[in-house]
C-alpha cells in the first residue's frame, strides 16, 4: 500500500531501493498532495542509492548534530539561545535553500533587536555550522557567504599616573587598596577580588 490515511492525515509507506522500510506522514489530507510527496520521496531515495546523490539535510539536521559534536564546549548553552532564535527562520529548512538573502534577512531582523554585534554572533554561528556540513559531514558542497556588520572599533585607553593618584585618593581606604593592587598586576576586578 503506497498511501494510507490515519485519521484525516495520509501517510506514505513503501520500500527503499536499499531495502529499507519507509513510513512516513505526508502533512496533508488531500490524497493528490499525498501521492505527489511519495513520488517525490521515492524519486529522491532512489536518486541516492542509485546515483550516489547526498541525501538533502535540513537545518534542523545540522543544529542537533552541530549540538551533539560539540557539547563539551563552556558555552554550549549560547549556542542552544541562539539556535532557538534562529529556528523561526532556518527550522525546516533544507540546507541547500539557505543562500544569501536568507542570512541578510536574518541579520537584519537580529540586529533591529540588539546590537550588531549580537547579531554577528548568531551570523558567526550559522556559518560555522554551514561550514561544518560542508568541510566535516560532506551533506552540501557550497554555502553562502554569510553578511556580518561591520563593529565599532573601541579604542582602550588607559588612565595616566596623574589620574590614578587622584582616583586613589577619593576612594576609601578599602577600595584603595583593591584599586592599587588591580593597577599594579592588571587584574580584572573579578579576578582581584
Amino acid at each position: 500500500m503506497a498511501i494510507y490515511k490515519r485519521k484525516q492525515v495520509w501517510w506514505v509507506s513503501f520500500t527503499s531501493p536499499s531495502g529499507k522500510r519507509i513510513r512516513r506522514s505526508a502533512a496533508t489530507e488531500d490524497k493528490k498532495k499525498a501521492l505527489e510527496f511519495h513520488d517525490q520521496l521515492k524519486a529522491e531515495l532512489w536518486r541516492i542509492e542509485q546515483l550516489g546523490e547526498k541525501p538533502k539535510r535540513s537545518w534542523q539536521e545540522a543544529a542537533v548534530r552541530w549540538l551533539q559534536e560539540r557539547e563539551h564546549k563552556r558555552d554550549i548553552k549560547k549556542d542552544i539561545a541562539k539556535l532557538k532564535w534562529l529556528d523561526r527562520y532556518l527550522g525546516e529548512m533544507r540546507l541547500d535553500y539557505i543562500d544569501r538573502d536568507l542570512l541578510t534577512e536574518i541579520a537584519q531582523a537580529k540586529k533591529s533587536q540588539a546590537s550588531p554585534s549580537t547579531a554577528n554572533r548568531h551570523l558567526a554561528l550559522v556559518r560555522a555550522i554551514l561550514r561544518a556540513a560542508r568541510d566535516e559531514w560532506e551533506w552540501v558542497d557550497r554555502i553562502p557567504r554569510t553578511p556580518m556588520f561591520q563593529e565599532p572599533r573601541k579604542r582602550v585607553r588607559w588612565i595616566t599616573r596623574e589620574e590614578a593618584r587622584r582616583l586613589m585618593r577619593e576612594l576609601p581606604p578599602h577600595l584603595a587598596n583593591l584599586a592599587a593592587f588591580s593597577l599594579a598586576t592588571g587584574l580584572r576586578r573579578s579576578n582581584a577580588t
